[in-house]
């Protein structure tokens, strides 16, 4: 079949990778893709941000499966759109998005179904928020209600710069667009944890667990990203507390969502804090993470396209997931002064050297085609992924791959995976 991906950063770009390893798999279509993506998909122009433009590539293309990346598009309604016009799309409609698309929605959803996650307060006027600062204890998290490309969330170490953050999310004055709705959240310490599950709306299948590492700087320091690496092992999690994870919190997410008729199919990602009250949740995706997805799809011994579409068919109970043991390692090479204003166009070298690392795969998350030559499109440039037996091989493989990219101003952290070689879970 023909498979068309939405997206054009480093999670579309592996989701590419393992989609065209699929023996049912003739054609991978990326729109928009990007200069990476390019080498092992057809690439067409779509703008994401625009509705009647992306049915109408997947019209004009008919494939027989589509996958939807990122968040914006489900948020937009693009799973319910395609799906009117008889086209096999993989991910949430608009109603189940809102899981992701509105933090306020989420946190009500969880109190409704007893499921762990900090206290809480929604406010929509500067009263509401006035008194609700003044409930909890610094440090306060205060998070825009919307989508926010991972840069929403604000801990601040006082009230008042709680109340200053929260009235920049309302002015647009901190993210460019006001927000109607800002949460106000305890602040839980501990470990964060990535648990991604697919699912088709009544069963719900775990994905390998993966460790997230948000902060630009080294030691987890300077303001929160897209995501700087991640590393999934098969000592994350302890099998009983993975199990404790899947009973208490992802199947009573499905159970509830259903409940509420509107059921859940795609990927459920169960943004956890580890604390010493047990898992909370700290938030929802809709969709594949990135750089989660990078790290987890080399995992993955199965074929992907069979679990997609038996989360579409509504057989996912009857497929099962294999995984590869050992580890694997994502660090991302950023451009500099990225999470803030960064510059583009470099030219990218080294990708061919770093790509013959063993083990090592290099997604493109912002990287474009100028004539004849790879140069930087983004603030996160590359996610260079490595596979290998234990944690510190396939940290030591990225880093060596990473060591051979050059690009002007080029930026990674070289902790990636530090909280592993620690301790475990």
């Amino acid at each position: 079949m023909k498979v068309l991906i939405l997206g054009s950063g480093g999670r579309e770009h592996a989701l590419a990778w393992a989609v065209k390893r699929s023996e049912k798999v003739a054609e991978v279509v990326c729109a928009p893709g990007n200069g990476g993506m390019a080498e092992i998909a057809r690439c067409v122009p779509v703008d994401l941000k625009n509705l009647d433009g992306m049915v109408r590539v997947a019209l004009d293309e008919q494939p027989g499966l589509t996958i939807v990346g990122p968040e914006l598009p489900l948020s937009l309604g693009i799973v319910d759109a395609l799906q009117e016009r008889g086209l096999r799309v993989f991910g949430p409609t608009k109603a189940a998005a809102m899981l992701e698309s509105s933090k306020g929605f989420a946190k009500r959803f969880l109190q409704r179904h007893n499921i762990p996650t900090a206290n809480y307060a929604v406010c929509t006027t500067a009263d509401e928020l006035e008194k609700a600062v003044e409930i909890f204890h610094p440090p306060i998290v205060v998070k825009a209600d919307g989508l926010a490309a991972g840069k929403g969330v604000l801990i601040c170490e006082s009230r008042r710069t709680a109340m200053e953050a929260a009235q920049g999310l309302f002015t647009g004055a901190l993210l460019g667009e006001a927000e109607r709705q800002v949460v106000i959240e305890e602040f839980l310490a501990g470990d964060e944890i990535s648990f991604l599950c697919l699912s088709d709306g009544k069963s719900v299948a775990p994905l390998v667990p993966a460790q997230d590492h948000k902060r630009i700087g080294e030691g987890d320091t300077g303001p929160n990203t897209g995501g700087m690496g991640v590393y999934s092992t098969d000592t994350l999690l302890e099998p009983g507390m993975r199990e404790w994870i899947l009973h208490h919190i992802a199947e009573p997410t499905i159970q509830g969502m259903a409940e509420e008729d509107t059921p859940f199919v795609g990927v459920l990602y169960c943004g956890l804090m580890m604390t010493a009250r047990g898992p909370q949740v700290l938030e929802f995706n809709a969709r594949f993470g990135d750089p989660e997805t990078q790290a987890i799809l080399l995992r993955l011994e199965s074929d992907l396209v069979e679990a997609l579409e038996a989360c579409i068919d509504g057989r996912l109970a009857q497929t099962e997931l294999r995984w590869f043991q050992g580890a694997s390692a994502c660090v991302v090479a950023s451009s500099s002064g990225y999470p803030g204003s960064y510059k583009t166009g470099y030219p990218i070298s080294g990708l061919s050297a770093a790509a013959r690392v063993p083990g090592v795969q290099v997604f493109h998350s912002g990287s474009a085609q100028l004539g004849n030559q790879i140069v930087t499109g983004g603030g996160r440039v590359l996610g260079v992924t490595a596979v290998a037996a234990s944690l510190e091989e396939a940290l030591d493989r990225a880093y060596q791959a990473v060591a051979e990219i050059q690009f002007e101003g080029i930026y990674y952290r070289r902790d990636i995976g530090h909280r592993a070689l620690r301790r475990t879970l």
